[in-house]
């Protein structure tokens, strides 16, 4: 079956004039219209294509890559509102409708919110949902300890940030450990800290363990050393904002990172910053 709201690597069917059909093994098929279609193909080749219901509510295939795909999140903008609810611009030409009951407060257009791709079982028409706190579960918790995730930024709160983790998990990263202005709807490459009570997790932006984060933060330093002439005017007794402006961590990873390079002889340390050694 051609799924809703997904990519599917479809076979060319047949060249009509308004478009390529293309199908599965089910014996189901879907229009690629013309602006679409690849300048050179052959019958029977396989292509892979996002599908949508356009405007008819028929489903039709595009070779445009959405901005958000099924039971994802992504911070979208309002490009109109109406009685309906609010219609966001998503990268397709027919903007996603959010519901009015899927609004946790009142959409305005021209703003942006977060929202949840999700699929209606009735209408097989696409959605988007901005009640945030009920499309997340940590009931039956996938991840582990130390586990590298994806964290999404979708609230700022009195302790941190609260995060979206691999689309489907709540996360919280504390304020004290960010050295750098977060912005809602940014993703991240981050790992789990810790798993409290009620699966309750603690997101950290930097890896966890001294071992990890110290072979990938010195390879960045030595890396960045070597494309600067050897030297950097940063050390041990630099502030806090500098390290991070320069490679986005912490000023004790970045103490660490520069001790392990010192211990293997890589580089010398003195007031005026950082040298590797010839």
């Amino acid at each position: 079956m051609i799924k809703i709201g997904h990519y599917n690597t479809l076979r060319i069917l047949r060249e009509t004039s308004v478009g390529l059909f293309l199908g599965d093994d089910s014996g189901e098929d879907v229009l690629l219209p013309n602006k679409y279609c690849p300048e050179e193909f052959e019958i029977d080749d396989m292509i892979e294509v996002f599908v949508y219901l356009d405007y008819d509510e028929r489903k039709i295939a595009t070779n445009i890559h959405p901005k958000i795909l099924m039971h994802e999140f992504a911070l979208l903008e309002v490009a109109a509102v109406s009685e309906n609810g609010a219609f966001l611009e998503w990268g397709l030409e027919k903007h996603l409708l959010v519901p009015f009951k899927e609004q946790r407060q009142k959409m305005e257009e021209g703003r942006w919110y977060i929202v949840r791709l999700e699929l209606d079982e009735m209408t097989q028409r696409l959605y988007g949902s901005n009640k945030i706190e009920k499309r997340l579960d940590n009931t039956n918790l996938e991840i582990e300890e130390g586990d590298e995730v994806e964290a999404l930024v979708y609230r700022k709160t009195d302790f941190g940030y609260s995060v979206i983790i691999n689309h489907k998990l709540k996360g919280l990263i504390y304020e004290n450990e960010v050295f750098t202005e977060l912005n809602i709807g940014e993703k991240h490459k981050a790992w789990v800290k810790k798993i409290r009570e009620e699966n309750k997790v603690d997101i950290s932006l930097q890896p966890i363990g001294y071992e990890n984060a110290i072979s990938e933060h010195s390879q960045r330093v030595y890396d960045t050393l070597k494309n600067n002439n050897g030297f950097l005017a940063l050390n041990d007794k630099s502030a806090p904002e500098d390290i991070y402006n320069r490679f986005s961590i912490s000023k004790k990873a970045f103490k660490k990172a520069i001790g392990d390079l010192y211990k293997h002889r890589k580089i010398s340390i003195s007031k005026k910053g950082i040298k590797i050694i010839e």
